[in-house]
C-alpha cells in the first residue's frame, strides 16, 4: 500500500483562481496592503492542509467480488474502506481491472458510510470469457470542507474467472421443461417414437396407421401397433467456429458466447436424455477437442472446456478443422456446427467442408440472424449514402440465403434465429431429430 498523498480538490483550485484577481484588485487599489495577497494565499493553503488532515486516515481497503462469474451476467463488486480518526466528506474509489470485466478496464464508484465503514458497490457485466483480474484500487477522500483530499493506491491482484453463461439452464422455465418433457430429470424408456422396437400395444385412434402389425392383428383378430423406443447413447458434437466473424458482438456479447450458451443448454438436455456430448473448437487450426461426456453429473466438465474457447481475429480453416473432427468420430453422430460467414469465399469453403461430413454424419448448422444487416436493408433511405448501405446490406442478406439454400440441398438442417431464441430453436431441433431416430 502506497503512503497517502495530500492534494487540493477542484473546489480549492476554483477558490485559488478566484482569489488571484481579488489580490490584484487589492494591490491596485491600495499598494500598501499588498501583504493581504500572500496572506490570503497562505490562509487558503492552511485550510487545504487542515481539511485534508481532518479527513482522517485510512486503516484498510477491501475489495469483495466473486472469484467466478458468467459472461453477460451481472455480478456484484463491493469496496469497503476503514476511515478512522476524522470526518470525511466525500469518498471515491477507482479500480483498474481486466477489460473483459468492464469496458475500458476502469471502474469508478462513490462510497457511503454504513455500519462504521465506508462502502460502495457496482454491478459488473463481463463482456468476454476467460481469466480476468482486478489489479489496483485508488481511494480518494476529502475533508468536511471539500478543500483538501487524501488519496492512496493499493495493489489488489484479485483473480476473477469468467465462465460461459448457464442462465438458460438455471431458469425456472427450463427446469420445468426438463421435468415435463420425455427427456426429463429421470431417465426412462420413451415409447411411441424412435426406431428401436419396444413392444406391441393395442391400436388406439390417433396412432400412426403405418405402425399397425398386420400379421399379428390377423392372428389375434384385433388391431395391434408397434411401439418404438427413442434411441439413446447417440453421439452429439458441438463444433464452434472461433474465428473473426464469430467474435463480432451481437447485443453486447460476441457471437461465440451466444453460441456456447445455446450449446451448453442443449448439451444438458442431451445428457439427461442419455446421449453422449463432446465439444470441438477451431479457428485457423483445431483448438479444442473434448472426450464424450456420458453423465449429466459431469456437465461441469463441458462448461470448463467451453471456457477455454478463445477469441481469434483470423479466418477459420473449415477444411482442416472438419476433416480433423471427422477423423475422430468412429460412428455416426449429430454434428452441430456454429459458424457465420461474411464473404462468398469463406462460405464456399465452409459448404464444401460440411458436404464431406453429410455422407457419414447428420449435420445441423446454426447461425445467428444478422439483425444489423436486416435493419439496414429494411430502413427507408433518406440520402445516397443510406441508399448505398441498404443495397449492400440487401446483397449480403441474399448471399446468406444462397448459402443456406445450398446447405439445405446437401441435407443439412439450418437454424438461423435471433440471439435470444437460438437456444430454444436448437433444443427443439435436437428433440425433433432424436424422436425421429435420425442419428443412429
Amino acid at each position: 500500500m502506497s503512503p497517502p498523498a495530500l492534494a487540493p480538490t477542484t473546489r480549492a483550485a476554483v477558490l485559488i483562481a478566484l482569489a488571484a484577481p481579488l489580490a490584484l484588485l487589492i494591490a491596485a487599489a491600495s499598494p500598501a496592503a499588498w501583504i493581504v495577497a500572500p496572506a490570503l494565499g497562505a490562509a487558503l493553503f492552511l485550510l487545504v492542509v487542515a481539511d485534508g488532515l481532518i479527513a482522517g486516515r485510512l486503516a484498510g481497503i477491501r475489495v469483495a467480488v466473486a472469484s467466478d462469474c458468467e459472461v453477460g451476467e451481472p455480478t456484484s463488486l463491493t469496496i469497503l474502506a476503514d476511515l478512522v480518526g476524522g470526518s470525511p466528506g466525500m469518498v471515491e474509489a477507482s479500480l483498474a481491472l481486466d477489460p473483459r470485466l468492464a469496458p475500458g478496464g476502469r471502474l469508478e464508484l462513490r462510497l457511503a458510510p454504513a455500519n462504521d465503514v465506508w462502502q460502495g458497490g457496482k454491478m459488473l457485466v463481463p463482456g468476454r470469457r476467460g481469466p480476468g483480474r482486478i489489479d489496483t484500487v485508488w481511494l480518494r477522500w476529502t475533508g468536511p470542507l471539500g478543500l483538501g483530499a487524501r488519496q492512496r493506491r493499493q495493489t489488489v491482484d484479485t483473480p476473477v474467472r469468467v465462465w460461459p453463461s448457464l442462465a438458460a439452464v438455471r431458469s425456472p422455465a427450463f427446469q420445468l421443461f426438463l421435468r415435463e418433457s420425455e427427456f426429463g430429470m429421470i431417465a426412462r424408456r420413451i415409447r411411441g417414437e424412435g426406431t428401436q422396437f419396444e413392444a406391441l400395444a393395442e391400436y388406439q385412434p390417433g396412432m400412426d396407421r403405418r405402425r399397425i402389425d398386420w400379421k399379428t392383428s390377423a392372428r389375434h383378430t384385433h388391431l395391434y401397433a408397434k411401439e418404438y423406443e427413442a434411441e439413446r447413447n447417440n453421439q452429439i458434437v458441438f463444433a464452434f467456429d472461433c474465428g473473426q466473424a464469430m467474435c463480432e458482438p451481437v447485443a453486447g456479447l460476441p457471437r461465440i458466447d451466444r453460441a456456447v450458451s445455446a450449446a451448453l443448454a442443449t448439451a444438458y438436455v442431451a445428457l439427461k436424455g442419455g446421449d453422449r456430448v463432446a465439444l470441438f473448437g477451431f479457428a485457423a487450426r483445431p483448438e479444442l477437442a473434448t472426450p464424450f461426456i456420458t453423465d449429466a453429473r459431469a456437465f461441469h466438465r463441458l462448461q470448463s472446456a467451453a471456457a477455454e474457447l478463445d477469441y481469434h481475429a483470423q479466418e477459420p480453416n473449415f477444411t482442416l478443422a472438419l476433416a480433423t473432427l471427422a477423423g475422430r468420430l468412429q460412428r455416426r453422430s449429430l454434428i452441430v456446427v456454429f459458424s457465420d460467414f461474411t464473404d462468398p469465399t469463406s462460405a464456399e469453403l465452409m459448404v464444401e467442408s460440411v458436404a464431406r461430413l453429410v455422407s457419414r454424419h447428420l449435420v445441423l448448422f446454426v447461425t445467428l440472424a444478422d439483425e444489423e444487416l436486416e435493419g439496414l436493408a429494411a430502413q427507408a433511405p433518406d440520402a445516397m449514402p443510406q441508399l448505398a448501405m441498404a443495397v449492400t446490406a440487401d446483397a449480403l442478406l441474399r448471399q446468406r440465403q444462397l448459402v443456406t439454400a445450398r446447405l439445405h440441398q446437401l441435407g443439412v438442417e439450418v437454424i438461423e434465429a435471433q440471439h435470444d431464441r437460438i437456444g430454444t430453436c436448437l433444443i427443439d431441433a435436437y428433440m425433433r431429430i432424436k424422436r425421429a431416430g435420425s442419428i443412429g
